[in-house]
């Protein structure tokens, strides 16, 4: 009996999950391969304008771009708008370091957040200016030829 309760009520709510969470968010769209594998430097040092040829470069070239929210939660933006081109559709690259509000449905997996947006509430351009602390290119992604 406990268990065709827990079926019941698992079968239940399946299709919640099948749909995600309605959410709203704002943050700054991001290139997740250099936030997620440090090979720029620190997540500080990925974001805003010293990273935003970087972004668009890693986007066109297939990477994946995210939604790094104010509570510095990432997101795996799967689509926007329905250009469901994760990577190097128009409206990514377009996006590139630019501080969002977008509508949408959050899914949760293994850890990962993911993200479909159904909208951008609001396209606030780049607001991260941070050429003054790392410079055009940061200092620590100009190539060491001694090794």
């Amino acid at each position: 009996m406990r268990y065709t309760l827990a079926a019941a009520l698992i079968c239940a709510a399946a299709p919640a999950f099948a749909n995600g969470e309605e959410v709203q968010l704002r943050g700054e769209v991001i290139d997740t391969w250099c936030y997620f594998s440090g090979v720029m430097g620190g997540p500080d040092a990925v974001q805003g304008t010293a990273h935003h040829t970087c972004a668009i470069w890693c986007s066109a070239g297939g990477i994946p771009v995210g939604l790094l929210a104010e509570d510095g939660t990432v997101y795996m933006i799967l689509s926007i708008n329905g250009d469901d081109q994760s990577a190097s559709g128009q409206t990514q690259l377009e996006l590139a370091s630019h501080d969002i509000t977008v509508a949408g449905r959050h899914f949760a997996r293994d850890g990962l957040n993911y993200l479909l947006v159904d909208e951008v509430v609001e396209d606030h351009g780049i607001t991260n200016i941070n050429h003054t602390d790392f410079g055009v290119v940061p200092g620590f992604a100009i190539p060491n030829p001694e090794g």
